[in-house]
């Protein structure tokens, strides 16, 4: 995770962005620090990447590289704004220890759009990474790559519009993908967990699950019941402010998958 030091919305590369809307920094960091308590709580480590001056958006960490089997696939971004965040990171990977460390040919906003589940990585496209990444993301990882088309701009990034639950159990957001991704998952997940619209709008899906607990945007009440019913243990968080920029709960946090 990256603190919101440096957080503003002072320009605009997603729908979500209005930089005529003012930003309470402070509000945001004691949000972000409410996050990464959580973690802590339920007994996960969390590492915190120093922020970079002139790099609001550092706080999505999850756009920073890919982790998998201890392999760092990283990223490298569609828009001049955050191009100064992927060497920052790969600088991280490098100095605590990560060996196999990947800086790719292809643009790919890191977890933002690969999501590892247990049999495949999940690749969205459509409005920032390229179905280029996709070929050489699975030459790195030595997995396969699933591409899935995104259609609608409100869900830019694949973590936006799909969440993974546990092992190969997701829950998404169907309208934000075309007809042809849409066939692909509904039969990679026949049983997986449809989000409403105002679940998905309320960004729902950047949600994040230790395969018990699954912490969300507190505004996205109408995932709760159905998790539970699948024996999940949701957590309800208020990120509004980083909610200005179009990040939530997995924007925030990129996984360590050592």
């Amino acid at each position: 995770m990256c603190p919101p030091t440096h957080f503003r919305v002072t320009y605009s590369i997603n729908p979500w962005m209005d930089p005529d809307k003012p930003v309470d920094s402070a509000l945001a960091l004691l949000q972000w620090e409410d996050l990464r308590d959580r973690y802590r709580a339920l007994g996960h480590t969390v590492d915190v990447l120093e922020p970079v001056p002139g790099l609001p958006d550092m706080v999505f960490a999850a756009n920073g590289a890919t982790v998998v089997d201890g392999r760092v696939f990283g990223a490298k971004f569609a828009n001049a704004e955050r191009r100064g965040e992927a060497p920052a990171h790969l600088a991280w990977f490098r100095e605590h220890g990560y060996r196999r460390v990947h800086e790719p040919e292809h643009i790919n906003e890191g977890e933002g759009d690969f999501t590892p589940t247990a049999s495949w990585v999940l690749a969205g496209a459509g409005f920032r990474s390229s179905p280029s990444a996709r070929a050489e993301a699975q030459e790195f990882f030595g997995r396969p790559v699933i591409g899935l088309e995104l259609v609608d701009p409100r869900y830019y990034h694949l973590d936006t519009a799909l969440a993974v639950l546990d092992g190969d159990e997701v829950v998404y957001y169907p309208q934000a993908f075309s007809p042809g991704s849409q066939d692909v998952l509904a039969r990679l997940f026949p049983d997986a967990l449809l989000a409403a619209e105002d679940d998905a709008a309320a960004l729902g899906l950047n949600a994040v699950s230790d395969g018990r607990n699954v912490i969300l945007p507190v505004g996205a009440s109408g995932l709760f019941e159905p998790l539970r019913r699948r024996g999940f243990e949701p957590i309800g968080v208020d990120l509004s402010e980083l909610h200005k920029a179009g990040g939530s709960v997995k924007c925030c946090t990129l996984e360590l998958r050592d």
